[in-house]
């Protein structure tokens, strides 16, 4: 039976043998482990096997992991990777290290205004719905521009990307298109933007193909820490 360990380890790898295929290094690439609805022991379990990046989806449940692992654990680097109401945002401003899912500019003004003084800029990424879902949160390919101006502008955000979702399909062409069109977004933004050095996408299935298209972050849960209860 394969440790949490293990599992990561087989991670790293599928990584490292992707960024080869397409003459990249595997370091440019960051392992995102998705924690979502798993106990700390999960998390405990991955940090000892050397990861120290983690998603968290739900708002209310990633604030309890990073209060209960702040002392114990406080080079632990928190990701939120959910849909965020702006109600909300302060525990996303207070306790977090980046926030993936900025798509609203009420979102990042309140992020700004709440993020303590004592605390580095939080790290954001603008979220592209790139496959123009009607049931898919993020700004289209057109706006992205605008939200970025507004970011750059906020001093305790700083902008380092883009994150996506794209269409959950097994036709590998719809995938190489939209991760070719984020690619492209990606490094127009970054001409821009000294800062911007992110892009957030590809997941188990499609990991490999979005690193071929630039991906430096993967979002892994399931692989990872196994099914969701």
């Amino acid at each position: 039976m394969t440790t949490i360990a293990d599992r990561i380890s087989i991670a790293q790898s599928q990584i490292a043998q992707a960024a080869q295929n397409c003459s990249r290094n595997s370091e440019e690439v960051t392992l995102l482990a998705v924690s979502k609805t798993k106990p700390i022991e999960d998390i405990i379990a991955a940090y000892e096997a050397g990861q120290r990046c983690f998603g968290e989806n739900y708002v209310q449940e990633g604030e309890e992991k990073v209060i209960a692992l702040s002392q114990s654990h406080p080079d632990i680097e928190w990701h939120f990777i959910g849909p965020l109401q702006s109600n909300k945002s302060r525990i996303i401003a207070e306790h977090f290290d980046w926030m993936h899912t900025l798509s609203r500019e009420k979102i990042a003004t309140r992020l700004n205004e709440q993020r303590p003084d004592d605390k580095l800029p939080l790290q954001v990424c603008i979220q592209v719905n790139v496959s123009n879902e009607a049931s898919k949160s993020g700004v289209s390919s057109k706006e992205v521009n605008h939200l970025a101006q507004i970011i750059d502008k906020l001093p305790h955000l700083t902008l380092r990307g883009l994150m996506a979702i794209p269409t959950a399909t097994e036709d590998v062409n719809l995938q190489r298109q939209e991760f070719a069109q984020l690619e492209n977004l990606y490094l127009e933004l970054k001409q821009q933007y000294l800062s911007v050095d992110t892009l957030s996408m590809g997941m188990s299935s499609d990991l490999a193909i979005a690193i071929e298209h630039g991906s430096t972050m993967v979002r892994i849960g399931t692989a990872i820490f196994g099914s969701r209860a």
